[in-house]
């Protein structure tokens, strides 16, 4: 087990890098509670513990931002039954982890088609970016109904819009025009992201803005994914020679 001071060194490279942003897929609850024969709810309860694991993480560690991804446009093809779990342990969680989260300055915000949640749960997720908003610590960003390909088409319609307007023209469309109609524009784009779980694949996820992240994959299931596993992760960023296309 890692040291305080082998942890001081995870901050170092944090700072040396200026690695702010780690954009995490969350996998593996269903595996890891099959392989122990629970249901799947019990892996999606351990998994909220690991996601407050890895918060505090960031923190120690020094990085500004943590994007993971909670619910995806494609999930709502899961079980009615597994669907209303995931929809009532993010509203239990945000509802009993909130008061923490703001004590410990965490930046609550939340990315995805939110407007088709139920009205309950969307005053739930509205409470706690309004109680967080001025907080300065860890940026937690959760993709909740979120699926990359509606994202950007979201976007083409709104850019479609403006130019129907006279507000813009199409040859005033740029890279920096599309970011800034995206969910993420208030944040700088993942320069890691971690898959847990194993699989080589990135789920429709942040689809424009990893173009230039580094991508680590771990065989570990997130309910398995601690503050070690983030610094080993970490570690092996600082290894990577980022060229961003040049």
């Amino acid at each position: 087990m890692p040291t305080e001071i082998q942890y001081k060194e995870i901050s170092k490279i944090v700072k040396e890098t200026n690695l702010k942003h780690i954009a995490i897929i969350m996998d593996g609850n269903r595996r890891w509670a099959k392989e122990k024969n629970l249901p799947s709810a019990f892996g999606h309860k351990k998994g909220v513990d690991s996601l407050k694991t890895i918060m505090r993480a960031c923190d120690d560690f020094g990085v500004k931002y943590l994007t993971v991804y909670a619910f995806s446009t494609e999930n709502w093809n899961r079980s009615p039954e597994e669907v209303n779990f995931l929809m009532d342990l993010l509203g239990a969680t945000l509802q009993n982890e909130l008061k923490e989260m703001h004590e410990n300055n965490v930046v609550i915000s939340f990315i995805g088609d939110t407007a088709k949640l139920s009205d309950k749960l969307q005053n739930i997720l509205k409470n706690a970016v309004e109680t967080t908003k001025n907080n300065t610590g860890v940026n937690l960003q959760i993709a909740f109904n979120y699926g990359a390909r509606d994202e950007i088409v979201n976007a083409v319609k709104t850019l479609a819009k403006e130019i129907k307007l006279g507000n813009i023209t199409p040859d005033e469309i740029s890279e920096e025009v599309i970011s800034k109609n995206l969910y993420t524009k208030d944040i700088p784009d993942p320069d890691l992201l971690i898959r847990t779980g194993g699989e080589m694949r990135v789920s429709n996820y942040l689809l424009w803005q990893i173009a230039y992240s580094e991508i680590i994959v771990t065989k570990r299931y997130w309910p398995e994914f601690d503050k070690n596993a983030l610094a080993e992760a970490i570690s092996e960023f600082y290894t990577r020679q980022r060229r961003f296309g040049k």
